[in-house]
């Protein structure tokens, strides 16, 4: 297929336009948040705690006098960082463990399986309560928990395309032409794996932003005073009668960045799946 064909194919998704569109917005303002924010996020004025909307502090102030903009777009960079680096230890891990059950099979195929039936039994929320309550609260151990919690995922999804494809024709011939195991795997196994593992990554990042925002709210990850949407949400319940804004906004972020990849997530799938036209 051309590019030009694949462009139009992308196009009729609207979908994958949209949450393209929200992922790349909130993408531009967390990489914007590293160099500029209209005030330090982390800089008080009790003179103006609780404010509203105005045109000094667009969304508002919260019980410390500060900038609820700056807050939500430095948050986004803990949003993110959460759910790039845990989906990618998941994606790593579930590829290595699914591509050894797969491929090899036998005993190493059945244990794998099991270890990943048992990790799968943990929610990933509940797996990040575990793990953190032993090794303390912070953001590197909130990126782990929740990266392990989802490998099964990926093990499962990549050891059911190994299966599938060690048995196919193309790859049976190559073996019969003196490709080793690892040629087998690098030219013609896993490449052929890229899409759904692509899909399945962008549906796990919303659920690891949820995650992050979960634990942020229970104490357990950004811990303060960085800020973090979750963490925002936990502060503004005890002023919702005065300031129902400082609620709103971070909930408003969290939502509008799950929306945007859960879209993104499912026109990747419809645009990548062959049985599509």
């Amino acid at each position: 297929m051309s590019r030009a064909a694949s462009g139009r194919r992308a196009a009729r998704h609207g979908a994958l336009v949209l949450g393209a569109v929200i992922t790349a917005t909130i993408a531009s303002v967390a990489l914007l948040s590293l160099v500029y924010t209209p005030y330090d996020p982390l800089q008080m004025d009790l003179g103006a705690r609780l404010a509203g909307p105005s045109a000094t502090h667009p969304l508002g102030t919260d019980q410390y006098g500060r900038d609820l903009l700056a807050r939500i777009m430095r948050g986004a960079v803990s949003s993110l960082a959460v759910g790039a680096v845990s989906v990618g230890l998941a994606l790593g891990l579930g590829v290595v463990a699914g591509t050894a059950g797969g491929y090899i099979g036998g005993w190493l195929d059945e244990a794998v399986m099991r270890l990943m039936d048992a990790v799968y039994g943990f929610p990933a929320v509940l797996s990040a309560l575990l793990v953190t309550s032993v090794f303390g609260p912070g953001v590197l151990i909130s990126m782990v928990a929740v990266g392990i919690a989802s490998v099964p995922i990926f093990a499962r999804l990549t050891r059911a395309s190994v299966l599938t494809l060690k048995g196919q024709e193309f790859v049976v011939a190559a073996r019969a032409l003196g490709a080793g195991d690892l040629a087998l795997l690098g030219r013609h196994v896993l490449p052929n794996t890229v899409s759904p593992l692509v899909v399945q990554a962008t549906i796990s990042f919303p659920i690891a932003i949820l995650a992050e925002a979960a634990l942020s709210y229970l104490g357990l990850g950004t811990q303060p005073p960085n800020p973090s949407w979750g963490s925002m949400l936990r502060d503004a319940q005890n002023f919702l009668a005065r300031s129902p804004w400082y609620a709103v906004f971070p909930g408003g972020a969290i939502a509008l960045a799950v929306l945007g990849f859960n879209l993104l997530g499912d026109g990747l799938r419809d645009l990548l799946d062959p049985r599509v036209s």
